[in-house]
């Protein structure tokens, strides 16, 4: 099996923390990402090696840094803090420093965890202070509401110790002389936090070793051009050969299809050429069928006559595209009963059935007209009503009233489907 490498970030001691329970994982590499407050991690993120994942501390620096991390292209998880981490450090406090729960002053990002923990052990009389701060992430957070908070209710004789779920803020008091103790980080939740991100990440890897495949029609191919489509090519790792007249094939990985099809590789390779180009990449288990979706991908790329595009057909026959304008997602494999069942009853095409759930699904109102559906479904007003009768006839949709947008002329029908979508 291959290592993961789990980018960690959080302060010093909860590094030491997780460096101590990952030879209970195994297979596993930590590379830490040290803060001394959580505002800190949106810098850090900025900086990160190579790795296969991100494990943050706890909430705030995983929305601090929530922006960044979100655009990376491996997975990113927190140590969520739950009603285990707020029992055991309460069970803590109690037991060793014999306060009384009206005496102790918390801090957690939702309430609802310490008054669950309560509810369960029969404790009728929830505790006097305590500040949420999950509703306040990120924009609205400061560390210092939290420090005044316990500093303020220590200063005026109402409690005896802060127990803070922050590192920072437990520095802080200490400087400021208030008793306080870090809310425990039980070992159970460290392991099955790093079990989970690493599990994604091998999750990611595998999806991203996907075999694809990749096939590219020109109307006008020439010599000198072949230096635009080997460079394209170097940008995705894959070698790049003629399959036909006008037609060139690639083979890489899913994971390298995704890059440059999300980022401006492929839209300024586009650019290149004076005539439209037609682009099909595909998804398989096999490079056999990696190269059967990607020539059905081509075969819709090339219905776009007059612009140059690409789709992306994936192993689970979801059509992707057409890039760069659009990334509309249709599926073209038809296997929910319900939705066989229509296919054959109306004799429609699973895809044109796909692009319509998609289109419904879509849109934020479920009534719609004709001419929405056309522009969507980018075919003529005739067509769109040949599809609307035979859902209409079968009593997969139904017309549920007219509006009339000119003084002149037929009022729209205005429909809503009577099928499942989801």
């Amino acid at each position: 099996m291959m290592t993961i490498k789990i980018a960690v970030v959080g302060s010093a001691d909860f590094i030491r923390t997780i460096l101590s329970v990952v030879p209970q994982i195994g297979e596993l590499e930590i590379e830490p990402y040290i803060y001394e407050r959580p505002e800190e991690a949106a810098e850090l993120i900025k900086y990160l090696k190579p790795c296969d994942a991100v494990f943050f501390s706890g909430a705030l620096p995983y929305y601090f840094s929530k922006d960044l991390h979100e655009s990376l292209p491996i997975p990113s998880h927190y140590l969520e803090q739950d009603e285990t981490a707020i029992a055991t450090s309460l069970l803590a406090v109690i037991s060793q420093k014999n306060i009384s729960l009206e005496r102790i002053s918390i801090d957690l990002t939702e309430y609802v965890f310490i008054k669950n923990v309560l509810a369960d052990i029969g404790v009728k009389r929830e505790p006097i202070h305590v500040i949420d701060y999950a509703d306040k992430l990120p924009n609205k957070f400061d560390i210092n509401d939290i420090v005044h908070f316990h500093y303020s209710r220590f200063k005026s004789g109402k409690i005896d110790l802060a127990l803070t779920s922050i590192h920072a803020v437990y520095n802080r008091l200490r400087e400021l002389g208030v008793p306080a103790q870090r809310m425990v980080d039980p070992i159970k939740s460290l392991v099955r936090g790093l079990q989970d991100t690493k599990a994604q990440a091998e999750l990611v890897k595998s999806h991203s070793a996907t075999i694809a495949a990749g096939y590219i029609s020109l109307k006008q191919p020439e010599e000198a051009q072949t230096l635009y489509l080997e460079a394209f090519a170097r940008e995705m790792n894959a070698s790049i050969q003629q399959s036909a007249e006008s037609a060139f094939s690639l083979y890489s990985t899913r994971g390298d299809i995704e890059i440059v099809m999300n980022s401006d590789a492929f839209h300024e390779f586009l650019l290149k050429w004076e005539e439209p180009v037609a682009v099909g990449f595909g998804y398989g288990f096999t490079a056999a069928e990696a190269s059967q979706n990607a020539k059905i991908a081509r075969s819709f790329a090339l219905q776009h006559d007059h612009e140059s595009c690409g789709y992306i057909l994936t192993e689970e026959k979801e059509l992707l595209g057409p890039f760069p304008k659009e990334k509309k997602t249709q599926r073209l494999k038809n296997d929910h009963p319900e939705l066989l069942r229509i296919a054959k009853e109306t004799k429609m095409s699973p895809a044109n059935l796909s692009k319509i759930i998609q289109f419904s699904k879509s849109r934020q109102s479920v009534q719609f007209t004709a001419a929405d559906l056309s522009a969507y479904l980018q075919v003529t007003r005739r067509s769109t009503e040949r599809i609307l009768k035979k859902l209409v006839d079968h009593g997969f949709a139904k017309v549920v009233g007219e509006e009339m947008t000119y003084q002149q002329g037929r009022p729209r029908s205005i429909y809503e489907l009577n099928m499942p979508i989801y």
